[in-house]
């Protein structure tokens, strides 16, 4: 563990020196020194230079005997179509692989990097086989688990010079880490949910489809010989490094630096920052879109009822789709009268509302919520002789609502409700949530106090395919333990008995000894029984995207250091790097 003496300037909150320890022996000189100048100009940098990405290794053919068969004989694929044939045999096993619309996208794309002679023959995914591939790929991670030591020693070396040769660059004469300096290889889309783009072939990315962001004064990067960039630009206006863009969605993916860096920590600490500031004005803001559920213009109204659900809802505003997208994917300002149904009166409650959509990520949103009376009068007005394909907030869109937003509060959109609401709920399940337990019942609190951030974010996932077998396992160790607290019991018992009959001291040390030892097979075994209602409870739960992303960090680490619980068991390495601000600055008593 290192530590290191860091000047802090420029920011409201960080004005002094501090210790910061990182776990990982780097000392990031450069961490918490925010804004050493802040650039009137909008810059990030005045110097900016790196070595460029690390691409994806080229593609190895299959050794000979292994094979691929169509309606039952041997067929030796071209290479560009052998090496699309082999992400479909490495997801063999996986339930994607069943479903209807991965199985066409993958034969649909596949088919492209086919020869005309492979096209002619190969007319119908059923009849292919991948069986041969797909046990040997088995094959080759189970090599790979069984590697000496010196070979992984050797794998290792090697990630670390490529760390230390593309890990870094320097930003105004700092070292910065760099987040994602490889390229994702090619392989098959998978997206989140029923994406109606899974099983898509994700092309591999080249050099001509990179564009460079360095200083004009640096050495700028090199590209592999032969090849040449797509373009070099210097932009200072941007903190990005590389970017391209994806072929399945069209989206623009960027290189940029870790999570721990300067820059990275300080515009963390601004959106928390800028959450904070909507707490101060949340109450003025919910008395104005409440008054304006009963405006005479139905602009306003709908405005109004949409903010509602931003905020008690946490539901995204919507942005309008690339050209191309074909998720029918929604936020709340691009809502249909198909995604919602009224019941007046609903299991003794009133006023209640069915949501049922797909949101990012083709994640699908279902919620039965109570609402108030005059916002389901509103509805029943917004619904009012209109299709199921029409559009419930007619009236409205991203735009307006956003430019309501900023007249409301600087900066506020509608992530910074979201951003709020997670890390408000938080802080409030923790204070009603945590008790004087033990160490591993107050984690299982703060899982809890997470978990109704995630399902109020509506973060889901799917069950892992391990899970059964590692409930298995886990309750296997339970009835072990509970057999061993059995015997100890029993044994507790006689030494009680002998000592009671004979008052001898050396069965009172005895009695002691095994006191103890049930006391310990005790804790052993509440330790697991929590372990297992953890993950029982979070086996649909994703609760890492909100405890990156939403959740003010200083709230989880004023809570560890109020109730002695190691920073380490609520964030991993890399959190606590990305964290490392937080993690230095809130004290046991810090309020959100």
């Amino acid at each position: 563990m290192t530590k290191c003496m860091l000047l802090v300037v420029g920011s409201p909150l960080m004005t002094s020196s501090v210790s910061v320890h990182l776990d990982n022996g780097v000392c990031f000189s450069s961490l918490f020194r925010w804004e050493e100048e802040r650039y009137t100009d909008g810059s990030k940098w005045r110097f900016l230079e790196h070595k460029g990405p690390v691409f994806a290794p080229p593609y190895e053919p299959l050794p000979d005997n292994v094979k691929f068969y169509y309606d039952g004989k041997p067929m030796k694929l071209s290479a560009p179509a052998e090496e699309v044939s082999t992400f479909f045999s490495k997801m063999l096993d996986h339930e994607y692989t069943t479903k209807d619309i991965f199985r066409k996208n993958f034969f649909k794309d596949w088919r492209k990097e086919m020869t005309s002679e492979e096209k002619s023959k190969i007319t119908d995914l059923n009849k292919c086989n991948f069986k041969e591939m797909s046990e040997y790929f088995k094959a080759q991670s189970e090599a790979r688990k069984q590697m000496s030591k010196e070979e992984k020693q050797k794998i290792k070396e090697e990630n670390e010079r490529l760390l230390q040769e593309y890990g870094f660059c320097i930003m105004d004469n700092h070292k910065e880490r760099i987040g994602n300096f490889r390229i994702e290889p090619p392989g098959l889309f998978r997206g989140r949910g029923d994406h109606p783009k899974m099983g898509m072939l994700k092309r591999r990315i080249r050099p001509e489809d990179i564009i460079i962001n360095c200083s004009k004064d640096s050495k700028q990067p090199k590209p592999p010989p032969g090849t040449k960039w797509k373009e070099v630009r210097h932009d200072n206006k941007v903190t990005w490094l590389a970017s391209w863009t994806e072929n399945i969605q069209g989206s623009i993916k960027y290189i940029m630096l870790n999570p721990s860096s300067r820059i990275k920590g300080e515009k963390d600490w601004q959106k928390y920052e800028t959450a904070r500031r909507l707490k101060k004005c949340v109450d003025r803001i919910r008395t104005q879109y409440r008054d304006d559920w009963k405006s005479k213009e139905m602009r306003i109204r709908q405005r109004a009822v949409a903010l509602y659900f931003i905020d008690k809802l946490a539901l995204r505003a919507g942005n309008e789709k690339e050209e191309g997208e074909t998720a029918d994917t929604v936020g709340c300002c691009s809502l249909r009268v198909e995604h919602i149904k009224l019941y007046p009166k609903m299991d003794d409650q009133e006023y209640v509302v069915e949501f049922d959509f797909l949101g990012k990520d083709s994640i699908r949103y279902y919620n039965k919520i109570p609402v108030e009376k005059r916002v389901f009068k509103n509805l029943q007005l917004f619904l009012e002789n209109k299709q199921p394909e029409d559009d419930l907030f007619d009236r409205l869109n991203t735009s307006i609502l956003n430019k309501h937003l900023q007249e409301l509060m600087d900066g506020l959109t509608a992530k910074v409700f979201r951003t709020y609401n997670a890390s408000i709920t938080l802080q409030q399940q923790l204070k009603e949530l945590t008790s004087d337990d033990s160490v591993p019942a107050k984690i299982l609190s703060y899982n809890r106090a997470n978990r109704a951030v995630a399902i109020l974010c509506n973060h889901q996932r799917a069950p892992p395919k391990t899970f059964e077998k590692s409930m298995q396992n886990l309750q296997t160790k339970i009835d072990e333990k509970q057999n061993q607290l059995s015997a100890a019991r029993k044994q507790l018992k006689a030494a009680k008995a002998d000592h009671k009959a004979s008052r001898d001291e050396k069965n009172k040390k005895t009695v002691e000894v095994k006191r103890k030892a049930v006391q310990r097979i005790e804790e052993q075994l509440m330790k697991l029984q929590v372990q297992a209602t953890d993950r029982e409870e979070n086996k649909q739960i994703a609760l890492g995207t909100s405890k990156l992303n939403y959740l003010d960090p200083r709230i989880s680490v004023a809570w560890c250091k109020k109730f002695s619980i190691p920073i380490e068991k609520i964030y991993n390495k890399t959190q606590r790097e990305k964290f490392a601000w937080a993690i230095d600055m809130a004290e046991k008593d810090y309020e959100f």
